[in-house]
């Protein structure tokens, strides 16, 4: 089958769009995947058991449950309860919520890997509890785990296409909607995988230098 330059021509218009929908999407829910992780670690450190408990069960249900099956939820059965959002925004809070159960344990071994001796310290110091946690415990536990963290970002990157299923035209998804209308597969197909590609490769290697980097 001969290569159509043609019909990359064409698609590009339609790819840049849907790598910025693509981007938005991995941006917006890195950050709540971040944010709400970090939240659901704090809770489950909590010596208060009707905490924990709820806060387990429901990270270990979402954790448990493929992405798809949440998405679908969030877009289609929450619009029954009256709770109604744009595809985007439904894909972005799937996404966070999935993947704040991941980033929830990676936060949790960062701030069991503190020696303890720095939990002494801090009271020794009469240190108040919240700054304890904001001036001490935190800032090692974050610094441990941001190579992990940026794994998870690179695992969201290759779980946006999914979006496509709530009829968020991502890369993919103006990819497909481009070879159904021109009947042309390959070229489109290939530039996202290429993209993909390019996008995902070089952040790996950042996360490496970077890993090293903290590890000294």
């Amino acid at each position: 089958m001969k290569w159509d330059w043609g019909a990359v021509r064409d698609f590009l218009p339609r790819f840049w769009d849907g790598l910025l929908v693509t981007l938005q999407a991995l941006v917006l829910g890195s950050l709540i995947a971040f944010v709400l992780g970090l939240v659901w670690a704090l809770l489950m450190r909590t010596p208060t058991r009707w905490v924990r408990w709820p806060v387990g069960v429901v990270t270990e249900f979402i954790r448990d449950t493929p992405l798809l099956v949440q998405l679908f939820f969030l877009f289609y059965v929450l619009p029954e309860w009256g709770l109604a959002f744009s595809a985007l925004t439904t894909g972005v809070v799937a996404i966070g919520l999935h993947y704040s159960t991941y980033t929830m344990q990676v936060y949790r071994a960062g701030i069991e890997a503190v020696p303890a001796g720095q939990w002494e310290a801090a009271t020794a110091l009469s240190l108040p509890m919240r700054r304890t946690w904001t001036a001490v415990i935190l800032p090692q536990a974050i610094r441990r785990v941001v190579p992990a963290l940026g794994n998870y970002v690179i695992s969201m990157l290759k779980d946006t296409p999914m979006l496509m299923a709530i009829t968020v035209l991502d890369m993919l998804g103006e990819a497909r909607l481009f070879s159904q209308q021109h009947f042309q597969f390959t070229e489109p197909l290939t530039v996202i995988g290429v993209a993909f590609v390019l996008i995902s490769y070089p952040a790996s290697l950042l996360l490496r230098a970077l890993e090293r980097r903290l590890v000294r």
